[in-house]
């Protein structure tokens, strides 16, 4: 399986949605945990690496400009 590719400031799509009703959230801190903020509600959340790449379903607007391709 190809491995997903994200960087900071990325607004991705997951595959479940936040309680406030969206599932767009940006990437605001990488690490070996990465903080997302829902674009809803502002909430952001703190996650282990390993649990952000199984739930997160695609990149919608990269940081670097533009939207990809999937």
């Amino acid at each position: 399986m190809e491995r997903k590719v994200f960087g900071l400031g990325d607004i991705v799509q997951m595959k479940k949605q936040h309680p406030c009703g969206t599932n767009e959230m940006e990437i605001i801190r990488m690490g070996m945990d990465i903080r997302i903020k829902c674009t809803g509600c502002q909430h952001s959340v703190l996650i282990p690496r390993a649990k952000f790449e199984k739930n997160m379903k695609k990149v919608l607007h990269s940081a670097e400009g533009g939207a990809e391709n999937n």
